[in-house]
């Protein structure tokens, strides 16, 4: 009986962190470049409560006989799908229409955007699905919690060479000039307008491609980090790589599906009724069982 009771508890256990994964996501429906969890389950222990045994000349086989302990959370994974387009009024504004994450760090040197040195370099950042940039005072291109964004440097509107560094309007010593808009192009090109209606291209967004993006690890505003078995992260331009292009003047919607987490979120309220349900009976059955002797 007490098994059954530790069954309970770990099938309440197991809904309970399924009802949270629930929560996050609806609680990010509208959250910029947000990407939804799916939690599954799987069996818990089992104990042997009769062995198998073969067949002879005069008795069958016999199978064996196990009792479970319960369910457990198997696994919790990213849904990946690209969300909905959501047009903005800024012509800095991005998402990526396909596979990749942006780059985007603290203030740092540039990396090789090939072999080991690229992939270490960009696990020392955060990718993230979200494309609201700006150009800050300094004239670098920055998210909306103000790390520097990746990419290709250009140079007198020349495309760098295989470096990856942070995108900037001007070097440090130049004379900041004034400008009068920013753009961004499907190609990820970032083109600055001077105030003598002049444009330069000062530098192109990088797109990580991520073999095993199911094992980034999730951190807070929206940002991922790479592990160990993401395996090896590479930086290209976008459209290129495997990665998708841009789309300029826009943003990426939370892939979320309200009308399937509330379809999740009742069966796993009934999940978690049925199971403080095997509790309580079986409460109720060693209550007996205590009354016996009166």
């Amino acid at each position: 009986m007490v098994k059954s009771m530790f069954s309970g508890v770990s099938g309440l256990r197991a809904h309970q962190q399924k009802m949270d994964v629930i929560g996050n996501n609806i609680a990010n429906v509208n959250t910029t470049g947000f990407k939804a969890s799916r939690v599954t389950f799987t069996e818990s222990l089992y104990q042997a409560t009769g062995a198998s045994s073969d067949g002879s000349d005069t008795y069958g086989g016999t199978n064996g006989s196990q009792v479970g302990y319960g369910s457990q959370v198997g696994t919790i994974d990213l849904q990946l799908s690209t969300g909905s387009y959501n047009p903005t009024s800024s012509a800095t504004d991005c998402m990526i229409d396909g596979e990749g994450f942006f780059i985007v760090g603290t203030k740092g040197e540039g990396f090789a955007d090939t072999g080991e040195e690229a992939s270490t370099g960009i696990s020392s950042k955060f990718l993230s699905r979200a494309g609201n940039f700006t150009l800050d005072g300094d004239g670098y291109l920055v998210d909306g919690q103000g790390n520097v964004v990746y990419g290709y440097n250009y140079e007198a509107g020349v495309a760098g060479t295989g470096t990856i560094s942070p995108i900037k309007a001007f070097e440090d010593g130049d004379t900041p000039y004034s400008y009068t808009g920013v753009t961004i192009n499907s190609s990820g090109e970032v083109t600055l307008t001077k105030g003598d209606e002049t444009t330069m291209v000062i530098g192109k967004i990088a797109i990580a491609n991520v073999p095993n993006a199911n094992a980034l690890e999730k951190t807070s505003n929206g940002y991922y980090k790479a592990v160990s078995n993401t395996g090896t992260i590479l930086p290209y331009a976008p459209g290129s790589g495997g990665t998708g292009e841009l789309l300029a003047y826009g943003l990426e919607m939370s892939n979320v599906d309200l009308a399937q987490q509330f379809t999740d979120m009742i069966t796993t309220q009934r999940g978690f009724q049925a199971n403080s349900k095997i509790i309580t009976v079986t409460d109720t059955m060693l209550e007996e069982l205590v009354n016996l002797k009166r």
